[in-house]
């Protein structure tokens, strides 16, 4: 049976029922009642990126599952702040709701339209810098513990929404060329913390030009890795038919069969 749109009143519903669900687990499940904070977080850390790897995956069963999977540990989350009188569900909707009008005045209020969505973006960064009686910094909204690819494009986002970027892309590739020709000095000069320094300042340099081209650096890697794994799939699967392990092949025999797989366009 095709999927259909629910009504406003039945999604509440829905989403009431697993309000109920959780306040009864936290009193009579052993494992939701010593739920804490600090021993969820590592879990939420998992269901984003398994929600992640089924956008990539574009499954809309499994984005459907762990958009569930998350939505438990915001819940859960409101939750504990509930027991600890700090907050609960409906504060958190309405601290979002309030923060989503405040930051679309082109919708909400009298700002007058907004053509692009870039507009958009930079209007959500200033209007961010505005909060806080003005003490908020352009990179203070970067979390320290986003992987590191994510955080160097997010902290190139933001530092261009306030008008800090080439005025020309194609400028950036001479940069680029600077860092892998500084890298290459370091690496002759055999300094291993220069070098390190150096390979971080060209992977900036390409997240920035992946940036201004408007390819998400996280998700092109990530089709790297998968179209590698693939490969490497069919080039172990072709040694275990021939019973033969891959540390006894020779890089020519490997690459042979590499270009097998890379033929058939795994």
């Amino acid at each position: 049976m095709a999927w259909q749109t629910t009504s406003r009143d039945e999604q509440m519903k829905a989403f009431g029922k697993l309000l109920d669900i959780l306040d009864e687990l936290r009193v009579k499940c052993p494992w939701d009642r010593k739920q804490t904070n600090e021993s969820l977080r590592s879990n939420t850390i998992e269901e984003t990126y398994e929600l992640c790897d089924a956008i990539i995956r574009a499954s809309n069963a499994d984005i459907e599952k762990e958009l569930g999977d998350l939505l438990l540990h915001v819940v859960f989350y409101a939750k504990i702040g509930e027991e600890k009188e700090a907050f609960d569900i409906a504060s958190v909707c309405e601290t979002l709701c309030a923060k989503l009008i405040y930051r679309h005045p082109h919708v909400f209020g009298d700002a007058g339209e907004t053509n692009t969505a870039t507009q958009v973006e930079q209007s959500w960064e200033q209007l961010k810098l505005k909060e806080k009686d003005g003490n908020k910094t352009v990179l203070e909204g970067v979390p320290a513990s986003l992987p590191s690819v994510v955080k160097a494009h997010r902290i190139q986002d933001k530092a261009r929404n306030v008008g800090f970027d080439w005025e020309e892309r194609e400028q950036v590739w001479d940069k680029v060329q600077e860092e892998l020709n500084e890298l290459k000095v370091e690496i002759a000069q055999l300094d291993a913390d220069r070098m390190e320094a150096e390979f971080g300042d060209l992977f900036f340099s390409l997240i920035n030009a992946a940036r201004l081209y408007k390819i998400n650096p996280d998700n092109a890697l990530e089709r790297t890795n998968r179209k590698f794994i693939r490969r490497f799939n069919y080039l172990e699967e072709h040694t275990i038919r021939e019973g033969r392990p891959l540390k006894g092949m020779s890089l020519q025999e490997m690459d042979k069969i590499w270009n097998e797989a890379k033929a058939k366009g795994l």
